[in-house]
């Protein structure tokens, strides 16, 4: 399967994680967010960036992982509290995902995005065993901004 991450040129050219705190994990977990999609992570990037930055590089990463379905676990919204969409939930989320990474339950955290919850985001876990075995860069590719979009 492909998964696609869009980040600046300067983070773009290799796997790896910050550990900066996010919805589904805390401080020191070091996991990769990608998107089902070029669309979607365009969506994701907007909503958490909070505006288009039409001067900065970005390019998007686009990731092979294995298809191998013992690498993956999911969740679903029925699975997530009423209010998971909500920054008021990122504690129960965090603490959802932290156990997920602590546990090394899987390599893959399949979950819903909260700007469209019937797609669905992909936690990588850059510490897991399988990591390097079922991950892995496959390009990267140019990203430009559409005029259109609102600054």
């Amino acid at each position: 399967m492909e998964v696609f991450k869009i980040t600046t040129d300067n983070y773009a050219h290799e796997l790896t994680a910050s550990g900066r705190p996010n919805r589904w994990n805390k401080k020191g977990e070091f996991v990769i967010y990608t998107g089902s999609s070029r669309s979607l992570s365009t969506l994701e990037l907007i909503v958490h960036r909070g505006a288009v930055q039409p001067s900065v590089v970005y390019r998007v990463m686009v990731i092979s992982i294995s298809d191998d379905n013992n690498i993956y676990e999911t969740l679903n919204s029925k699975q997530l509290p009423d209010n998971w969409k909500n920054i008021i939930a990122y504690p129960t989320l965090q603490d959802l995902g932290s156990v997920w990474y602590r546990n090394q339950r899987s390599l893959v955290l399949k979950i819903p995005s909260a700007v469209i919850p019937f797609e669905y985001n992909f936690i990588l876990n850059t510490t897991h065993p399988d990591f390097k075995e079922h991950v892995r860069l496959v390009r990267t590719e140019r990203y430009f901004w559409d005029e259109r979009l609102p600054l």
